[in-house]
């Protein structure tokens, strides 16, 4: 695993080197407030690279990885915990 950086969620400041259907798997998660309805200002986007395709989370959990078998980005939102024991 190779650390890249980190830029501030809704941040102009991306790494240019990231693949285009990732940068639209990041447009998605940043525009729509039903994925990140509790984005807070000091939010940010932590990038890694695993075996040479880029990994990025944001701090509430939400995670997009890079498939480079059919150049997609697969986006996989935080588990929401359920109180009502009910739901069990």
């Amino acid at each position: 695993m190779q650390l890249g950086t980190r830029w501030p969620f809704r941040g102009t400041d991306r790494p240019a080197n990231l693949p285009e259907v990732v940068g639209f798997a990041l447009d998605a998660v940043e525009t729509d407030d039903e994925i990140t309805p509790d984005a807070g200002a000091d939010w940010r986007w932590t990038l890694t690279w695993l075996e040479g395709k880029p990994v990025i989370e944001l701090d509430d959990g939400t995670v997009i990885r890079y498939v480079a078998e059919d150049d997609s980005a697969q986006i996989v939102l935080p588990a929401k915990s359920v109180d009502d024991e009910d739901d069990w």
